[in-house]
């Protein structure tokens, strides 16, 4: 069963806009020495509709073979089209992964019948766990949580929801109201310290590419009954948190990495990078947090990699 902390792996390009598969290696090791309970390819930080499909294939084999065991890798293999989602889906599988990932089709609009039909098939389409992907945001339907639950309920291998939408309320029905059912971890990182302390089975984190052992120690504090801990931590990262949320996501997690010494690049356009204040300003909290953890065993764990030799 999985449960914690999970990075929602950042995808690595190069400056031509290539993978940059040296990277990627660097940054699951990065992850799973700060402790995380898994690692995530092709989620929504790392940038997958931005990607070719045989781009996508090739980071989830190079996450699984850099992992080797170590932890749990979940596969986002959700596409546009029930075709592709299915034939993502079947390759991750074949390729050692522990759960699926699928986000519903995000551009042509979808009735909730249209949206439940794909995510059977797909699910049919293998015999592995599924993580549902609610991003109502992006793909104009919401799930909510009696639908999820009726869903878990008739589909044998729906095991775990990642909810991104925001909304802490209906993330707190999937908890408890369906909990017996799917495991609910919740994907919008401003929310961790709520999410976890109300009960989810985890969280999927952008920023956990960013500050991996902090975030895991807010998770064990709350695992351990010290609500106290766990809070006094939040404050410590929260600002950095803060700097990365209000931002555009994906540049803004980027931004930090390359801050902390691990040249992650830009995104793959059209998006493109902060503007100079913003990166500077996120660049000043990832140098505070990281001089400050040098004095705090709590929040142990490498926050700058400059000068490291990880493959």
């Amino acid at each position: 069963m999985l449960s914690g902390v999970l990075t929602a792996l950042a995808t690595p390009f190069t400056v031509d806009g290539s993978l940059d598969e040296k990277t990627l290696r660097r940054l699951v090791d990065r992850s799973i020495e700060g402790g995380v309970d898994g690692v995530v390819a092709c989620g929504s930080t790392g940038e997958f509709a931005a990607m070719t499909g045989a781009e996508r294939r090739h980071v989830v084999e190079t996450v699984l073979d850099q992992t080797a065991g170590r932890v749990p890798v979940i596969a986002q293999t959700g596409a546009v089209s029930t075709r592709e989602a299915v034939a993502l889906s079947r390759h991750a599988e074949a390729a050692g992964a522990t759960v699926l990932m699928v986000v519903t089709p995000y551009y042509e609009p979808l009735t909730l019948d249209e949206t439940l039909r794909y995510l059977r098939t797909v699910a049919d389409a293998v015999t592995i766990p599924i993580m549902l992907y609610n991003l109502p945001s992006a793909t104009g339907v919401n799930l909510t949580p009696d639908v999820v639950g009726r869903l878990a309920r008739d589909v044998e291998n729906i095991r775990y929801i990642k909810d991104t939408s925001a909304d802490m309320a209906q993330a707190t029905q999937l908890i408890h109201n369906h909990g017996d059912v799917i495991s609910t971890f919740v994907g919008w990182d401003s929310l961790l310290l709520m999410a976890l302390a109300e009960g989810a089975a985890g969280v999927m984190a952008g920023t956990a590419n960013v500050m991996p052992a902090q975030l895991v120690a807010i998770h064990r504090a709350l695992a351990a009954g010290d609500l106290q801990s766990a809070r006094k931590q939040w404050n410590h990262v929260y600002p950095l948190m803060d700097a990365i949320m209000s931002a555009p996501f994906i540049p803004a997690v980027k931004a930090a990495l390359n801050a902390a010494g691990l040249p992650v690049g830009d995104p793959r356009e059209p998006l493109r990078g902060l503007d100079q204040a913003t990166t500077a300003k996120i660049a000043d909290l990832v140098a505070t947090l990281a001089g400050s953890a040098e004095h705090d065993p709590a929040a142990s764990g490498r926050l700058d990699d400059r000068g490291t030799g990880a493959a």
